[in-house]
């Protein structure tokens, strides 16, 4: 049997196997027992989580996840990888409850595990409509709140589609710094109109998009 704490990433589903491997969103990934939209929802549900500095909103994110996962009678836990964290979702079957541990003599088919990469790359086969749905939350963005947000958030897509074939509301907060510690710095021919208000620029960006803004520091 393996030690398994559901948000701890010490532990893999089985050694040697990652089951059925999704990376960021937007892939068309489903399987018989969960449906695509769950797993998405699993994924938000988890980002938020993550994103969250107070325990109580935390836990509530937790829940829900919990709550629709069991649904379907699967689980989630979260596995930390050099490369980036990893969202595990797997059959409730295989976790031993009493013991606190998945028992791999439960598992008779490790491709029911289904994996979603928190963070690193996603999948370049997606490249497009990450890029369509990252430039329509630059519109947004431009819409609201003007052109100088407009062009930070112009910017970070590139970013996140060229450097992580993800969308902007999916940064991580090490993400967010080294978009603003490196990229911006370098790569971005920003006025200073724009350098002044860049770290609201990123913050517009998340609030647009509806989800929480992350605690990022820039050093």
């Amino acid at each position: 049997m393996s030690d398994l704490n559901p948000e701890d990433a010490s532990d893999g589903t089985v050694d040697g196997d990652s089951g059925e491997s999704r990376t960021g969103t937007g892939t068309e990934t489903e399987t018989e027992e969960l449906p695509e939209e769950t797993i998405e929802e699993a994924e938000r549900l988890t980002r938020l989580a993550r994103q969250a500095v107070v325990d109580r909103e935390e836990a509530s994110y937790r829940d829900r996840r919990a709550a629709i996962l069991e649904d379907h009678d699967f689980t989630a836990r979260v596995r930390e990888e050099a490369a980036g964290d990893v969202l595990v979702l797997h059959p409730e079957e295989w976790h031993d409850d009493d013991e606190g541990v998945i028992r791999t003599d439960r598992i008779e088919d490790v491709s029911r595990a289904i994996e979603v990469r928190l963070e690193g790359a996603g999948d370049p086969d997606d490249w497009e409509a990450v890029d369509a749905d990252n430039r329509t939350l630059v519109d947004a963005v431009r819409a609201e709140h003007g052109d100088v947000h407009g062009d930070n958030a112009d910017a970070f897509a590139d970013f996140m589609g060229n450097h992580y074939a993800r969308r902007m509301d999916s940064a991580s907060v090490s993400e967010i710094q080294e978009f603003l510690e490196e990229y911006y710095v370098r790569n971005v021919w920003s006025s200073e109109e724009q350098r002044a208000v860049i770290e609201e620029s990123i913050g517009l960006v998340f609030e647009t998009a509806g989800e929480p803004v992350p605690e990022f520091v820039v050093q």
